[in-house]
């Protein structure tokens, strides 16, 4: 209970008022009798009051039914994607990543998209002034009448502002600036946080309002303040991206309506955030070619294979201990194939620098890339480079075995859409008489595998 919400003690003679019981220090009653302290307690605050809720009674599970209109496309593909088709009434959605990311680019750019759809939508500013945000609109060239902006830290001025504004949609950047007044805490406290998103979560449930809730991150990468926070909201996703590179990968961690697979790809521009619609283009636009330790490996996001480039660089150690340096894969997922590639293809990696990278800042964390790493290590061992039309999927075994991997059909279509005409695959994959759309090749080993590409592995 904070101090505004605490009882206070008064005298009913002289009004005298303490925080504690007992009784008043000055009156005295004609018997020679202390006069005590009467509590009084506060007001409920308005601000406090509880948002309506959706059902008034427990329903039987057939009997609910699905109103037309409760998803909403906000005409970014990309968001639609992430979010699972499009944004659904009454869901409450956090977007975290690093401080000028783009996080209120897009933001600013879906509620325009929704306005235009849904209107109005209420876009409050809790970081920057009115007028800045314009500035950001008119170099994104957004302008409706459907789209209102407010730049106001008041939590419980927003609520009541609801009822006259009606609005189908809520922006609030960010859940770490906004405060409730009856808390005494500083905005961005952990009380204040847990607080003003569980009023968001009430007031988006109980009026049916999508709401988005921009948040910050800690040095780490996590969002800041109370993990509740992330249990409260529908809908978790993080922008990704590094500053000196162009693109920006929305990606979902938590989402209540939709696959947690899902990523959207964006190019940061002048005009803002545009979609990328072919993201596997995008990461092999400046791939070299004829260049040893260079392999492409098919990453499936979702439903959405990724066709990235994998590059190993290996190098004599300088001083006595290798070096292990990996970007965009596990790094004990790398030591574990480096083993595998030295015990069974006879390649003395023990005195090798070994450098692996996801070129164009990329991720991987699939095991159907475990092939392509080994692959682009011997192949700069042995400097000998992989063709540039050939993919290479599959999952390695500490015994060396390749393994099958899942969606080999999706990945493959993408391959031949970019020009690829070949692809070493796991022999558990074409077994059946599949037919692909370009020429595969099936091996069990990693030793199959060095043998079809590079032309065996080497020894000693």
């Amino acid at each position: 209970m904070t101090a505004r919400d605490a009882s206070v003690y008064r005298c009913q003679e002289c009004g005298f008022a303490s925080p504690k019981p007992g009784t008043c220090p000055d009156c005295k009653r004609a018997t020679g009798e202390l006069v005590p302290l009467v509590e009084e307690r506060p007001a409920p605050s308005r601000g406090a009051r509880r948002a309506p809720t959706p059902q008034g009674r427990p329903q039987v599970l057939r009997e609910i039914t699905l109103e037309r209109g409760d998803r909403v496309e906000t005409g970014i593909g990309e968001l639609d994607r992430v979010l699972g088709g499009g944004v659904v009434r009454g869901s409450l959605v956090l977007i975290g990543g690093d401080p000028g990311i783009g996080k209120s680019t897009v933001l600013l750019q879906a509620a325009r998209a929704l306005a235009k759809v849904a209107p109005p939508v209420l876009y409050v500013s809790a970081e920057e002034s009115a007028a800045q945000v314009k500035m950001r609109a008119d170099r994104l060239g957004i302008a409706g009448d459907g789209l209102l902006l407010w730049a106001e830290t008041d939590l419980s001025a927003v609520q009541a502002a609801l009822d006259d504004v009606k609005p189908r949609a809520l922006v609030v950047d960010s859940i770490q600036t906004v405060f409730l007044p009856e808390l005494e805490s500083a905005p961005g406290s952990v009380t204040q946080v847990r607080e003003c998103g569980g009023r968001l979560m009430t007031l988006a449930k109980g009026l049916g309002i999508a709401t988005f809730l921009v948040g910050h991150v800690t040095k780490e990468g996590a969002l800041a303040g109370p993990r509740v926070l992330e249990h409260l909201v529908d809908t978790v996703l993080y922008f990704e991206g590094e500053s000196h590179h162009a693109y920006r990968i929305l990606r979902a961690v938590k989402n209540r309506f939709g696959s947690t697979n899902e990523i959207g790809v964006f190019e940061m521009g002048e005009r803002g955030l545009a979609e990328v619609k072919n993201p596997s283009g995008f990461f092999l636009a400046e791939r070299p070619t004829g260049a040893a330790g260079s392999v492409i490996v098919s990453s499936l996001e979702g439903t959405r294979p990724l066709l990235l480039e994998l590059q190993a660089l290996v190098a004599r150690a300088s001083f006595g201990t290798p070096r292990r340096t990996v970007l965009g894969v596990d790094y004990n997922r790398v030591c574990l194939l480096l083993a595998v590639l030295e015990k069974l293809a006879g390649m003395p990696l023990a005195s090798q620098d070994v450098f692996v990278n996801v070129a164009g800042g990329g991720r991987v964390t699939e095991p159907a890339a475990d092939l392509g790493i080994v692959i682009a290590t011997a192949s700069s061992y042995m400097d000998r480079p992989v063709p540039g039309d050939m993919l290479v999927l599959g999952e390695v075994g500490l015994t060396g075995e390749v393994r099958a991997v899942s969606g080999i059909e999706m990945r493959l279509k993408e391959a031949a859409a970019l020009g690829f005409r070949g692809a070493v695959v796991p022999r558990n994959n074409v077994v059946g008489g599949a037919k692909f759309p370009l020429e595969v090749r099936g091996v069990a080993t990693v030793g199959d595998a060095l043998e079809a590409l590079l032309g065996g592995g080497a020894t000693g």
